[in-house]
């Protein structure tokens, strides 16, 4: 049996889901995302991409572009709901589901066929379900592997379904430009085109001497990538490799008491989120923008790991502290924290007792869950 890949992705999400809850945003240049001074487009409808804004721009281009759009705040505990629904879709059909976001999976539903039909239909099916189920509309592309079909939900958007076989992998992707290579960022494909190279078909059969001053020793990959050649397996469940909590300021800052009183803030986010999943933390990081856009990170290991509050935010401040001793009278556009290597929080040692540890956090999870985000904060987070 011939392997189905589905490559499912909503079209505007956040924007699509505003439309839907308020229908008098219908039809109207929408834009998800903080107002303020540097804020940025979270999600940008239809009707406002027509006018160049598009996701992560900056909220004062998209409105020097769009002046009559309409800006409103992101709602990410609606979506997260929404995104249940969907993926509980994608979970009928196959128990192969990697998320890759809140809007957008791989499935396998190479063994699905024998009970559901062929990728096509499977494909219809979860676009009717969603539909049914939600009001949104979801793009769908459905090819032999997880490349392929990445590339063809994103030819036919919004609500769209394009089917590549086997047979007819180049035939599709030689056309197409080379952006529309997964992975290829802005500058890289630039200097891709700067050469001469505008299609994928022109990249599958560019020789070496021509492919290795812009890839290196990843030539060969990308040509097999512009061919279309992808042997990476679905992934369902896939562990997370890092949690974290980042904040850009609407102004730099650069008193030290007012940057240590933010990154607090991140750190009980950050292990907030750790504890929801279930999981301890064996290395703490911090991640710092300067206001001219150089980005720094340090990081400490801890034992045994972690998953309360305090200590990473001891951790996050030393690390910063030390930043800070080298880089006096800096101005930081960006402070975060980063928690990585991470592991079940059933595998704590031996000596340590969680109900003790977290007794504190897991009261503060408790009444936030109950009365909101907000209903208790740490004292050294308040000005």
């Amino acid at each position: 049996m011939p392997r189905a890949v589905l490559h499912v992705d909503m079209d505007a999400f956040y924007a699509s889901v505003e439309q839907h809850d308020d229908p008098s945003l219908k039809g109207k240049p929408l834009i998800v995302g903080w107002d303020g001074g540097r804020g940025v487009v979270a999600a940008a409808s239809y009707e406002v991409r027509r006018f160049g804004v598009h996701s992560a721009m900056p909220m004062h281009q998209a409105l020097r572009l769009c002046p009559q759009a309409v800006c409103v705040r992101p709602r990410m505990a609606r979506y997260q709901e929404v995104s249940r629904i969907v993926f509980g879709t994608f979970h009928e059909v196959t128990p192969l589901v990697q998320g890759l976001s809140l809007d957008e999976a791989f499935l396998d539903v190479t063994a699905s066929q024998q009970l559901h039909g062929d990728g096509v239909q499977i494909a219809q099916r979860i676009k009717r379900r969603i539909l049914e189920l939600t009001g949104l509309t979801a793009s769908v592309g459905v090819a032999p592997n997880k490349l392929v079909a990445k590339i063809a939900s994103d030819l036919a958007k919004p609500d769209g379904l394009t089917v590549v076989t086997s047979e007819r992998v180049r035939e599709v992707l030689d056309p197409l430009s080379v952006r529309r290579m997964p992975g290829l960022g802005r500058k890289t494909g630039a200097k891709v085109e700067a050469a001469g190279i505008a299609t994928l078909g022109q990249l599958r059969s560019a020789p070496d001497a021509v492919l290795w001053p812009l890839f290196g020793r990843y030539t060969a990959w990308m040509r097999e990538r512009a061919a279309g050649v992808d042997e990476r397996p679905v992934q369902p469940d896939m562990e997370d490799k890092s949690i974290s909590a980042e904040d850009t300021f609407a102004r730099d800052i650069g008193e030290a008491p007012l940057l240590q009183r933010e990154l607090a803030r991140l750190a009980d986010l950050a292990t907030t989120r750790l504890r929801a999943r279930g999981l301890v933390s064996g290395c703490v990081g911090v991640k710092i923008r300067r206001g001219d856009f150089t980005t720094f990170t340090r990081q400490r290991a801890v034992a045994p790991p972690t998953s309360e509050g305090r200590t990473v935010s001891a951790v996050a401040a030393e690390l910063l502290t030390r930043w800070l001793m080298v880089h006096r009278g800096a101005k930081l556009r960006l402070l975060g924290v980063v928690l990585t290597e991470l592991t079940p929080a059933a595998q704590l040692g031996l000596f340590e007792d969680p109900r003790q540890a977290g007794r504190l956090d897991a009261t503060l999870d408790e009444a936030r869950a109950r009365f909101g985000a907000r209903a208790l904060r740490r004292g050294n987070t308040i000005e």
